[in-house]
């Protein structure tokens, strides 16, 4: 091996310990949530951090039967928002775990994001 090239079985540990560590996060983000709304608070949504949506809670005035577009466009609006926050905190906790493991190539996701 020349010197200065590192140890492919001292960096197959690396990136067994970066999974490891990359799981945990996942599990971890499952318990994550974040809390949108719309409509001036009339329409709240929560998402974990895995992109699932966990709760939808709805003030009765925003509850129209003559008027429904309003409310399903409220909802709309509040469940992508609080994607795209769940997103940036996956992302961000992901980052801690493989900040200086992994090349910064632009675009690239983790699997699951």
């Amino acid at each position: 091996m020349k010197p200065g090239m590192p140890n492919m079985q001292s960096m197959m540990k690396q990136v067994q310990q970066m999974q490891e560590r990359m799981e945990k996060v996942n599990a971890e983000l499952e318990q994550k949530t974040v809390t949108s709304e719309a409509g001036g608070g009339m329409v709240k949504v929560t998402v974990n951090g895995r992109q699932q949506l966990v709760a939808i809670q709805l003030e009765k005035e925003v509850i129209n039967p003559d008027d429904k577009e309003m409310l399903e466009d409220l909802v709309v609006a509040a469940v992508n928002k609080a994607l795209d926050e769940s997103n940036k905190m996956a992302q961000e906790e992901m980052n801690k775990v493989t900040s200086g493991m992994l090349p910064k190539i632009p675009g690239l996701n983790l699997p699951g994001f």
